[in-house]
């Protein structure tokens, strides 16, 4: 299980030829899946290139790793959501389906082998962080995600 805090900002590499090919700046979800990683491309442009998450072989704790630079593709699909970039989840209120509000999404924790989303991480604001620290909601499906909120299911929470 990981958390996007441990990926971000890892080297996608390929296994071919150890080739650096960028580093990850965020996640693509959707239904609940990690569909794919958003990777900024080393050079001058900082260009944004989408990598399928079927696509990795492996995830170390100091790097990715693909079997070509075929694999980044140019464009990110506009119908996806991503974590902090463009179409974000992060930042907004997490709620039930009754309507207690949860919290703030921080992160999401997914399956590295499959990329199911099997939980989120929750804030309730700074101070609490620091009381009490974030909350962790795991996942029993797929959660709304609408436009300014996330509802879970009661069994979520």
């Amino acid at each position: 299980m990981r958390t996007f805090e441990l990926i971000k900002g890892l080297p996608v590499i390929t296994g071919t030829n150890g080739e650096n090919l960028g580093t990850v700046t965020d996640l693509c979800i959707a239904e609940g899946k990690v569909t794919g990683l958003i990777v900024s491309k080393r050079n001058f442009l900082k260009q944004k290139l989408y990598l399928d998450y079927s696509k990795v072989l492996s995830i170390g704790p100091d790097g990715i790793i693909i079997s070509s630079p075929e694999e980044l593709e140019k464009g990110i699909t506009k119908s996806i959501h991503t974590l902090s970039h463009q179409s974000p989840i992060a930042g907004k209120m997490v709620m039930t389906s009754e309507g207690r509000a949860l919290g703030v999404l921080h992160d999401v924790y997914f399956n590295d082998e499959v990329g199911t989303i099997v939980g989120y991480e929750i804030s309730d604001g700074f101070f609490s962080d620091l009381q009490d620290g974030k909350k962790i909601i795991k996942s029993g499906g797929a959660a709304s995600i609408g436009k300014d909120t996330i509802i879970v299911t009661p069994e979520m929470t």
